[in-house]
């Protein structure tokens, strides 16, 4: 118990929470209203199997930055408390539980696995070499909402890619605020981000703006897809995100107190956001 523990916490299962309420949000758009039980059920197993692949293969990948770097240096792998080869099985038994949920959903879900596995083992070593790592991870978290909603109408649209491009710059936005926390080591390291590529003012400026074109795309993807007013309150609480996370930055605090509430209110917006999309069509 005290393994499964460590692993769970490990592979941080409550991160979850950012990707499954898009993917319901993205399948609530296909089905235009509540998709079948079955359907939710597979797309939930889907992000849990595809979240603990990527989880799982980042942490094997990044053991020895992140014994290196004091502030995760205690992570289970890192440390040696829990053995690298237990990250390879959980990465391959995600990516077999991803692949399961995809062949019930439909033929489309299964033939982009590829696509989708790919994305999910690149990310981690992606750090190593672009500073676009950030744009990488969030595509990553975008395949959720668009999984979800090809699960459910078999097809590609363009509300769907607007979603998908939402999910990524959002994502995106706040990894760019987490990436400030490590900026001196990254770049001792060697390990490239966006702060450590154009500096430190960047990370502050560059999230706020994301997150304010992710307003637009999340509008334009329900006004695409018809979606009811109460969709649009959901659209208009990301000015309440970008308005809080402003004032954050212009706090004066440091940077972990930042994350840590920036993670708080982006994943009670991600849950808010369901909610009002949910009222968008029921």
């Amino acid at each position: 118990m005290r393994l499964v523990k460590l692993f769970l916490r490990e592979i941080r299962i409550e991160h979850t929470l950012f990707a499954l309420p898009f993917a319901y949000v993205g399948a609530i758009l296909a089905a235009r209203g509540i998709p079948a039980p079955g359907a939710l059920g597979w797309i939930t197993l889907a992000v849990f199997g595809a979240r603990t692949a990527a989880m799982a293969a980042n942490r094997f990948l990044d053991r020895e930055i992140d014994a290196r770097n004091p502030r995760t240096a205690r992570r289970a792998v890192a440390s040696g408390a829990l053995a690298p080869a237990a990250m390879l099985w959980a990465s391959a038994a995600g990516l077999a539980v991803l692949f399961w949920a995809a062949w019930m959903l439909n033929p489309l879900c299964v033939k982009l696995i590829p696509v989708a596995a790919l994305s999910l083992l690149a990310y981690p070593l992606c750090k190593r070499f672009t500073w676009t790592t950030h744009f990488v991870l969030g595509a990553v978290d975008g395949l959720a909402p668009l999984g979800a909603y090809i699960g459910v109408a078999g097809r590609v649209t363009l509300p769907a890619l607007l979603l998908f491009a939402a999910v990524t710059i959002w994502v995106a936005g706040f990894d760019i605020i987490y990436a400030l926390m490590d900026l001196g080591v990254d770049r001792e390291q060697g390990i490239r981000s966006l702060p450590v590529r154009f500096g430190e003012a960047s990370g502050r400026v560059l999230p706020i703006l994301l997150h304010g074109a992710m307003l637009l795309l999340l509008a334009g993807a329900g006004l695409l897809d018809g979606a009811g007013p109460a969709y649009f309150l959901g659209v208009l609480s990301v000015a309440v995100l970008i308005i809080y996370e402003e004032h954050l930055f212009r706090s004066g605090a440091n940077l972990f107190v930042i994350n840590e509430r920036v993670f708080i209110s982006n994943m009670t917006f991600s849950v808010f956001f369901l909610i009002t999309t949910v009222g968008g069509y029921v």
